[in-house]
């Protein structure tokens, strides 16, 4: 597993199925919006294939219909954290990336993006939107999830890339926006 730029080689669009993980906030979804742009790749956003209209979860033989199918394209850029279809998305991936932020950091994002979704009230998956209430004052809110979640996630990332069951992937860990922009400037470039 590499720990940023440097270790690893450029990403051509040839090679390109990549999955981006991380905890929530760290930003999956701007980085996967951002490669499938510059490699001009399908992007795959698991979010997507999972909400239904008013915030409900799709069944999971559904939900993993919906990756399978996107999954076996040649080329993809994938982001999500879902269990249900890490063995589709991992076993067809070549390229892993690890986005892995301080708490701080996501915190500060997720709080933003958050703010600026409630106020324009942006549609989301499935018609779905975030509201102050849900997003501030409920047992629910994403806010408090990543703050529950942002240590035991980041320490089963790691475990995960310990497991031998995907040697193929090549893994790539940035931890900080700089490490990200300097990776991205490699992107495409092979």
């Amino acid at each position: 597993m590499s720990d940023g730029p440097g270790h690893e080689p450029s990403l051509s669009p040839d090679e390109a199925r990549i999955a981006i993980v991380g905890t929530t906030g760290s930003g999956k979804t701007s980085l996967a919006g951002e490669l499938s742009t510059r490699l001009r790749v399908p992007h795959v956003e698991l979010d997507a294939l999972f909400w239904g209209p008013e915030w409900t979860q799709v069944p999971d033989e559904v939900f993993r219909d919906r990756v399978s199918t996107a999954a076996s394209a040649d080329r993809w850029v994938a982001d999500g954290n879902y269990g249900a279809v890490r063995d589709l998305v991992w076993s067809r991936a070549t390229t892993l990336v690890w986005l892995d932020p301080s708490l701080l950091v996501t915190f500060r994002r997720l709080l933003m993006r958050t703010l600026r979704r409630c106020l324009t009230r942006e549609e989301l998956w499935s018609g779905n939107t975030e509201s102050f209430r849900t997003a501030f004052f409920s047992r629910n809110s994403l806010l408090l999830y990543a703050v529950r979640t942002h240590r035991r996630r980041r320490k089963g990332f790691a475990d995960t890339f310990r497991d031998p069951e995907y040697p193929h992937l090549k893994v790539v860990r940035l931890s900080s926006g700089s490490s990200v922009r300097c990776w991205l400037g490699g992107v495409g470039h092979a």
